[in-house]
């Protein structure tokens, strides 16, 4: 069963959102909060395996949110709701450490966006996929390796420097205290912020950029 908790700050939507994964077998509401300021205490208290979430909601937006989130120890993939195909803030969003986002009109996405992140993949929107790609290639990314690992979350450094040492998913996840599905949430976003290949590649970045020092 995946635990599922909702941040959206329409009460129609959220129902709607709710009821949709209330009718999938696999898929458990958790929690439900109306406001960004909420969702690291929604995460908190529930302790969901992935967090739905609006991209636009008042106060605290859903990349701050997002960022918040990403930066505890045990974060959950977060998962954005956005209604347009051209959303600029989804790029923002991704960089923050979104999982992957759903477009609204598209709900018979969101279960298996949600397995998708749930397993530490990314997910994106099938018809806008090539544009936010595009964006974010055409971003400006500094060639220093130790500027590039310096954008990376402390817990995402931490994660890095362990896998540069060789462990495996499992020996992460024991090291770490948490479970093998929020290791790969990690290395995802590690992968994907940092622009490596593989695990290889970032294992020669933790190197490279001073964050390991061979002994």
């Amino acid at each position: 069963m995946i635990r599922v908790a909702i941040v959206e700050d329409d009460p129609l939507i959220r129902a709607g959102v709710a009821a949709v994964l209330g009718s999938e077998a696999d898929l458990s509401v958790v929690g439900q909060g109306s406001d960004g300021d909420e969702a690291g205490a929604l995460v908190e208290a529930c302790r969901p395996d992935v967090l739905v979430m609006d991209i636009r909601m008042p106060r605290l937006d859903g990349i701050e949110a997002t960022r918040a989130v990403c930066a505890t120890d045990a974060a959950p993939p977060v998962l954005l709701l956005t209604t347009f195909d051209g959303d600029p803030d989804v790029v923002a969003a991704l960089r923050a450490g979104a999982a992957g986002y759903v477009l609204k009109r598209h709900p018979d996405d969101l279960a298996p966006a949600i397995r998708r992140v749930a397993d530490g993949e990314v997910w994106l929107d099938p018809a806008v996929a090539g544009q936010v790609l595009a964006a974010l290639a055409s971003l400006p990314v500094s060639g220093s390796p130790s500027v590039v690992v310096a954008g990376l979350t402390a817990r995402e450094r931490e994660v890095l420097a362990l896998l540069a040492e060789g462990l495996s998913n499992t020996e992460l996840a024991e090291r770490l205290f948490v479970g093998v599905g929020t290791i790969k949430t990690h290395i995802s976003r590690i992968l994907f912020k940092t622009g490596c290949r593989d695990r290889a590649q970032a294992t020669a970045l933790a190197f490279t950029s001073g964050l390991v020092v061979v002994r």
